[in-house]
């Protein structure tokens, strides 16, 4: 068979066990994006080598550039236009100390625990500091979570992304062979403003256009990919804050078209996001996700277990948050499709360590997809117990 033939047998089948056990996984500890990770990784070169993918090759770059744009989007139209004037002091808090404090510590425990240059464990740093919104899409349109956890879980994991981007850019720049006259700062503004601006434009121009009924989820997944086209043939435009941002806008002037793509693409989503997890299962090997041996696993706990935890805990200090709260931010950090793309383009630029930070990079993604996966569903109910009954929503996602 050859290697798309092989691909699509395989993701095929994972479809139709995930399709069948959907119930099950709902009503247990399990979850369908770790299964099919650890699908993926059983399939893929690190056991059997049945699946075959090039961690360089375009292929995968896109798929993963596919994935957070049909996932942002997604949770930018989930993003209710009350809650986003009302309480926005929570995401910015997260967004504007959290993460960095989250990128500093994993950067100063990984120059610690290992040989890499402080350049190359502050971009280590930068790849592991997104939350993402793939994993914590579970928990960000539960009913039985607050409506105040989930706006601001979903706002940080969808902003962060994008945000991340120019921090990885700099330092892959400054670890470049030959080095680079690349000004971060500059990069790092411009970026973050034509994001938003195109972003916030485009959603409202989306929104003036009557839409059938019947091709309002379509007209939407549209918009979302013509906004990202548009904004990444800018200067220095980011086409993933560009996606969210737009998404809002569109959502908060159209609930019908909200409606409709809950409703109709909620397929699309799941198989383009269970895809990307095949896929990365299959590019991992023991080999290279524990080479820098129990360096790694001490990076990889400290970065789930406590760079997140304090950080969240220094950026909503003041609130008047509760501590259950503030845990279960927290805990719910997870590392995903962000860094997963913004690894696999650090491989693709010649840096002397890049496989060794990809490596631990992965090893910290795949041990979040099981860790956070298997919890989302007791996360939420223990979260929900705390704060009493949950509300109602006008649609199902």
């Amino acid at each position: 068979m050859s290697p798309f033939e092989a691909s699509a047998l395989a993701f095929g089948g994972l479809l139709i066990v995930g399709a069948l056990a959907a119930g099950v996984a709902h009503r247990s500890f399990l979850s369908l994006t770790a299964l099919f990770v650890v699908a993926g990784f059983v399939l893929g070169d690190g056991v059997t080598g049945a699946l075959h993918f090039d961690p360089h090759s375009e292929f995968v770059a896109d798929l993963a550039t596919v994935a957070l744009v049909v996932i942002l989007f997604r949770d930018g139209l989930e993003v209710e236009a009350e809650m986003l004037r009302g309480q926005w002091h929570l995401p910015l808090r997260k967004l504007v100390l959290a993460m960095p404090i989250t990128g500093a510590l994993v950067a100063l425990v990984t120059h610690v625990l290992t040989d890499l240059s402080w350049t190359e464990s502050f971009l280590l740093g930068a790849l592991l500091s997104p939350t993402d919104p793939v994993l914590s899409s579970s928990v960000v349109t539960n009913p039985r979570v607050p409506r105040l956890v989930r706006h601001s879980l979903n706002l940080e994991s969808g902003m962060n992304d994008g945000l991340a981007l120019p921090a990885v850019l700099a330092f892959s720049a400054a670890l470049a062979p030959g080095g680079s006259d690349f000004v971060w700062y500059e990069f790092v503004l411009k970026d973050i403003l034509i994001g938003l601006a195109v972003g916030v434009a485009l959603g409202y121009l989306a929104a003036l256009a009557p839409v059938p009924e019947r091709s309002k989820s379509q007209y939407a997944l549209g918009v979302a990919f013509a906004i990202y086209g548009i904004t990444i043939a800018l200067p220095d435009g980011n086409g993933f804050i560009a996606v969210f941002v737009g998404a809002i806008t569109l959502g908060i002037r159209r609930a019908d078209l909200v409606r409709a793509f809950a409703a109709q693409a909620y397929d699309i989503v799941e198989i383009v996001k269970l895809g990307i997890f095949v896929v990365f299962g299959a590019l991992l090997t023991f080999d290279g996700l524990f080479g820098d041996g129990w360096a790694a696993v001490g990076i990889v706990a400290f970065t789930l277990l406590v760079a997140r935890p304090v950080a969240i805990w220094a950026a909503l200090a003041g609130t008047r948050l509760d501590t259950a709260t503030k845990a279960f931010m927290a805990w719910f950090g997870p590392k995903g499709v962000a860094t997963m793309a913004f690894s696999i383009f650090v491989l693709g630029q010649g840096i002397a360590q890049g496989e060794r930070i990809f490596d631990i990079a992965a090893l910290a993604v795949f041990c979040s997809i099981i860790a956070h996966g298997v919890t989302d569903t007791p996360g939420s109910e223990w979260i929900a117990t705390r704060r009493g009954e949950p509300e109602t929503r006008a649609y199902a996602p």
